[in-house]
């Protein structure tokens, strides 16, 4: 009864009420979870993928790649769109787009068709995390702030847990449509959250949005990202099409800078850039996007082509992922009175580490060994997401958070798109290099292969020998490109650690 008072009692200041608020942030946190389980579903089945459209690697890649750039050309527009629209009719649309996006990926037939959809699936889904992340801040005191945000987080990681177990089960017993087709029913219970608990629906004072400032940054994105895509099959700047996306990406962002210092309602806010935690947080942000999908877009296909692993196998590594990090999470929520600049940087660490422990892999590496290091990796996740979420926001006046949250995910999805597409073409680069310089050993004269075990299994003379053997040295060369793309992770993490030291912190989370 104590508890019916004070709900009503608050209600009658206007304020919602605490089974109300209880009620919204398990709604946001998951539509939140339904968001990151697109991010992390379609990796699970993209050896599948790859042989059923007839892909190469760099293809396959682009179906991970395109969401995650369509996701960061429109959310920074997401605060435009709330304004303008309302929340409540802004996520109802979103959540029934990307519904309808799900299941025409599952349909698709062909990788451009494919893409198309999944385009539209990372378009509608874009306004979904700022959005909720936006409604977390505003309708929670700032004292509340860290616990509740341990709470929103964990949609962001039962996602990476739940969508690739489920989608390996279902992708090897049935074929890779399912890991989209799966997504309905989670799609309809938030479409019901949505409408029973976001009430926000106030319009009509959005500012004007510098279109030219948009079409510019939109883009230059895009351009870039076709560049880094595009780069190793096209022999890069030798190409004149790299050449072209180059000079347009350039150009575009070029001219997106000029509109938004010149602009009277610039796209994004400059004053943003004044605010000295939110800049770190940006920066700290789009690092930890380049740190935080390229392991989870490696491993399936480096899994699948040097051991050969099933979906189901694949899906419970990358599971173990998501477990390490709800791990950091509940971690943090019990830790939440310690200053957020520890668990960030032993979080950058851990996921160096985890690297490390990648880097170190071989072709006959085991599943132990894979489930250890992705487990530490997505530790490191959980100690870094909940600490930089707080801290990139803790001095920003509550009038731009709706800005800044566009900013700070348009940069995380910036760094995810970019870091996947260099290190899948690394991986592709020293394959081929690597390949080339396991034959130059290749000689009847070699040693080895006068060994009774090399003799029998690897004849020169004989073509199926030749074949087993051209098949081993793929194989090898094929995880030297791995080993390296994970010590470029690796270094990445390392080097970014210390930068968490430049945030400014007067109290604990």
């Amino acid at each position: 009864m104590a508890e019916t008072a004070a709900d009503a009692g608050e209600a009658g200041t206007g304020q919602p009420s605490m089974f109300h608020r209880a009620m919204l942030l398990a709604t946001v946190t998951f539509v939140t979870m339904l968001y990151a389980m697109t991010v992390t579903i379609a990796n699970v089945s993209l050896p599948q993928m790859q042989g059923s459209l007839s892909s190469t690697p760099d293809q396959i890649a682009w179906i991970v790649t395109s969401n995650i750039v369509a996701t960061a050309v429109v959310t920074p527009i997401a605060g435009w769109l709330a304004a303008l629209l309302g929340r409540r009719r802004l996520m109802i649309t979103a959540i029934l787009g990307f519904g309808v996006a799900s299941v025409l990926c599952g349909m698709a037939t062909s990788v451009p068709e494919l893409v198309v959809y999944r385009v539209a699936q990372g378009a509608f889904g874009a306004p979904l995390v700022p959005l909720c992340q936006s409604i977390v801040i505003e309708t929670f005191p700032a004292e509340q702030r860290g616990r509740v945000m341990s709470i929103w987080g964990t949609g962001v990681i039962l996602g990476p847990i739940i969508a690739p177990a489920l989608g390996g089960a279902l992708s090897e017993a049935y074929n890779w449509r399912w890991v989209f087709f799966m997504l309905t029913p989670f799609t309809i219970v938030a479409l019901i959250g949505a409408l029973a608990f976001i009430r926000d629906n106030t319009k009509g004072e959005a500012p004007k949005l510098d279109w030219s400032g948009f079409i510019a940054l939109a883009i230059g994105i895009t351009a870039l990202q076709l560049m880094l895509d595009r780069g190793e099959r096209a022999g890069w700047f030798e190409a004149w099409e790299i050449l072209i996306y180059a000079g347009l990406s350039l150009s575009a962002f070029w001219v997106f800078g000029v509109r938004n210092m010149t602009a009277r309602r610039p796209f994004l806010n400059p004053v943003l850039l004044g605010d000295r935690n939110f800049v770190v947080g940006v920066i700290l942000i789009f690092i930890f996007g380049m740190l935080n999908f390229t392991p989870i877009t490696l491993l399936p296909t480096m899994l699948q082509n040097v051991q050969g692993f099933p979906d189901s196998i694949i899906g419970q590594i990358l599971s173990a992922r998501g477990a390490g990090t709800f791990l950091g999470f509940a971690l943090m929520f019990l830790l939440a009175g310690i200053d957020p600049r520890i668990p960030m940087f032993f979080g950058l660490l851990l996921q160096a580490y985890g690297g490390w422990l990648m880097a170190g892999f071989g072709v006959n590496v085991s599943i132990s060994q894979v489930l250890w290091a992705t487990a530490l990796q997505g530790l490191g996740v959980g100690f870094v997401w909940i600490p930089l979420s707080v801290v990139a926001f803790s001095t920003l006046p509550r009038a731009l958070v709706p800005d800044g949250t566009s900013v700070f995910h348009l940069l995380r999805n910036m760094g995810s798109s970019i870091f996947i597409s260099l290190t899948v073409a690394l991986v592709i680069r020293q394959t081929k290099v690597s390949y080339s310089g396991l034959v130059e050993h290749v000689s009847p004269f070699k040693e080895a292969f006068r060994l009774p075990g090399a003799a029998e299994a690897w004849s020169l003379g004989n073509s199926a020998a030749l074949r087993s053997l051209s098949y081993e040295i793929d194989r090898q060369a094929t995880m030297i490109g791995y080993i390296d793309a994970f010590v470029m992770f690796t270094i990445m993490a390392a080097l970014a650690a210390p930068l968490v030291f430049l945030v400014r912190t007067s109290r604990a989370l």
